[in-house]
């Protein structure tokens, strides 16, 4: 599925492009794909992720097609408060979302703007997917290359030490 088609199943049938917005970027899409894929500036896109979610509003948590889960609403954002120690508490609906229980790990980035995004390692890897998919051409099978390359190697080490 590329990329665009991905977005496109994420924005389907949310009401407004704050909506939008806020989902493709609970999915993990950067702020210039999401303003390329709806056709407006990045300053819209940032600005509705600035402001946040209307007051009103509470994250839904709902099945995707494949089985994992998602927080599914216009509000994709809450207040956390630090604690002792600098920790917070990922509500419940997120955690459901990102499929992690209490002593699974996730992967802690923040981006040149300072905002930090918690990324489950199920999720991590299914990223990494995407950017090896979308940089091996089809036709190209890397273990098929891999094993080419182990065979020649030991075809060349075996010339250079004869029994």
């Amino acid at each position: 599925m590329s990329m665009q088609e991905e977005m496109e199943a994420i924005a389907e049938g949310l009401p407004t492009k704050s909506a939008k917005i806020r989902a493709l970027d609970a999915a993990g899409y950067k702020r210039a794909d999401i303003a390329r894929f709806l056709g407006i500036r990045y300053q819209h896109v940032r600005n509705v992720l600035i402001q946040g979610p209307p007051k009103n509003e509470r994250p839904v948590v709902a099945a995707e097609s494949d089985g994992r889960k998602a927080v599914s609403s216009a509000n994709d954002r809450v207040k956390v408060k630090i604690g002792p120690a600098g920790r917070i508490v990922i509500p419940a609906a997120f955690r459901e979302a990102m499929d992690v229980d209490e002593g699974d790990t996730i992967v802690a980035t923040v981006d040149e703007d300072g905002i930090v995004r918690l990324t489950s390692t199920s999720a991590a890897v299914r990223m990494a997917q995407r950017i090896v998919c979308a940089a091996v051409p089809p036709d190209v099978s890397l273990s098929d290359s891999l094993i080419d390359d182990r065979r020649r190697e030991a075809a060349r080490e075996a010339s250079l030490h004869p029994e």
